[in-house]
């Protein structure tokens, strides 16, 4: 048994925990004295059906178990290939890896997303590192396999449960049910897809957010927002961050909305279009830029601002918040490490795109104020008209109008900031298969290549014999 493990490489995440279990030495768990245990045909009775969901069953060993079976119930053995004991250990081992296989895969996903997709862009810094440091892609919070799904499958063998161990074990989602349906229907590189987009369904949530009443979805290949909750759906086109600069995938909570917020600008933005121009006043002026110094806080005169100063950084710049910014009126803040989040934009052309993939990693919102409103739930039309007027949109209210209408010139801002209680829970996703607001399946552009990185890592299962 110990050669058998040694011998075979572990692909997926229930390999290595079969191996794992052999190589400590582990009991036989199939087999005795009175020959092969009757769970070995009900796993085979589940492995025979994993063509329903885009596999090969050779991939889980079915024609060598199946053939090491008849080997035995019909006592076919040898002194050469097919030696008793080998055939025993063969079978044994090749029944457990192909039950912990199909029950971690199924359960948890194939692939691992949390390491695959934060082991896939390098940092440009460290192109010359003799260990390469890599972007962080993907923060989701989702279940992974440990002990404890060891044990349950142990113990389901044991205790002749393998039926209630498989039972209801596939994701129960009206998305995977739907990509199932389109699984049968689907051929070529079509397949492929729906293949990759099932595996995602598999990532299941461990933050428990998904069952609160409300929720925000950002889906990137979408280039759209759907919000749920209290009986409403409302979706919104957005603009998201390019191939290099890819919005981060990511669930979170939006605790907070800013209104009129300043833009501090990124370094890399800094360095290649601002400072190049540190002594033209006029473009200073006209995007209403101003510099702060780091360590006092202090703003620096526009007259004293260089091109070494920007590039020092020592030195912020700071875009005014208001009409113009380039974040927009509002931004939406949810807790996260990427320094990313939800807001409008002075840009509006960029909605009319078919493709928005536009930003540094931001997501851009094409209707803000309906975020906002969503987000608010029940409360008055004066607060709502509160936040239109700070936004710069027309008041609904009398009482609105009358506020406008006894100001002087622009109405000043009535709300600087907003608490959102409780929080909303926020998901941005990559699905190039997804569920609009009516249910309808939608496919999408893989802008970012990650079909191609999921597919890679679970072609063994639909291509016996492939190797990642």
């Amino acid at each position: 048994m110990e050669s058998m493990c040694y011998s075979f490489k572990p692909e997926f995440a229930g390999d290595r925990f079969a191996n794992n279990y052999y190589l400590a030495g582990g009991d036989y768990l199939w087999i005795d004295r009175s020959g092969v245990d009757g769970c070995a045909d009900t796993l085979l009775s589940v492995l025979r059906t994993v063509a329903d969901v885009g596999f090969d069953e050779r991939s889980f060993f079915v024609d060598a178990i199946e053939s090491d079976l008849e080997k035995v119930r019909n006592l076919e053995f040898d002194d050469s290939v097919n030696i008793i004991s080998h055939v025993f250990a063969r079978l044994e081992y090749n029944l457990t890896r192909a039950c912990m296989r199909y029950y971690i895969g199924m359960r948890y996903g194939f692939v691992n997303p949390t390491y695959l997709f934060n082991h896939l862009d390098t940092l440009d810094d460290s192109s010359d590192s003799a260990t390469p440091r890599f972007e962080k892609l993907f923060d989701i919070d989702i279940e992974h396999p440990g002990k404890k799904d060891v044990e349950h499958v142990l113990n389901s063998i044991r205790g002749h449960e393998l039926g209630m161990l498989f039972d209801k074990i596939e994701p129960d989602s009206y998305l995977y049910s739907q990509l199932k349906k389109q699984l049968a229907l689907a051929s070529g590189s079509a397949r492929n897809t729906v293949i990759c987009n099932m595996e995602r369904c598999r990532w299941r949530m461990a933050d428990g957010l998904q069952d609160v009443n409300k929720r925000v979805i950002v889906n990137i290949p979408a280039f759209h927002l759907y919000a749920y909750g209290d009986g409403k759906a409302i979706d919104m086109r957005i603009g998201c961050g390019t191939r290099k600069t890819k919005t981060p995938l990511l669930s979170s909570c939006i605790n907070r909305m800013d209104v009129n917020p300043v833009w501090n600008i990124p370094m890399s933005i800094i360095r290649k279009d601002i400072a190049p121009r540190a002594t033209d006043t006029a473009y200073f002026a006209r995007n209403r830029y101003y510099v702060v110094e780091r360590k006092t806080g202090e703003r620096v005169a526009q007259s004293d601002v260089t091109t070494s100063m920007l590039e020092s950084g020592d030195y912020r710049v700071v875009q005014e918040g208001g009409e113009g910014n380039s974040l927009g009126r509002i931004i939406f803040r949810f807790p996260n490490d990427f320094s990313v989040f939800l807001h409008d934009t002075s840009s509006k052309g960029v909605f009319t795109r078919n493709i928005r993939s536009v930003s540094h990693g931001c997501v851009r919102v094409q209707e803000p104020f309906a975020l906002a409103e969503f987000l608010l739930g029940d409360v008055d039309e004066w607060q709502l008209d509160k936040l239109r007027i700070s936004m710069g949109i027309p008041p609904t209210t009398l009482r609105g109008q009358r506020y406008v209408d006894d100001s002087d010139g622009e109405a000043p801002s009535l709300v600087r900031s907003l608490k959102v209680e409780p929080c909303v829970p926020l998901y941005i996703v990559y699905y190039t298969m997804f569920a609009d607001t009516d249910g309808r399946l939608c496919t999408y552009n893989d802008i970012y290549g990650f079909d191609d990185v999921i597919f890679n890592n679970i072609k063994p299962l639909v291509v016996p014999g492939v190797k990642k």
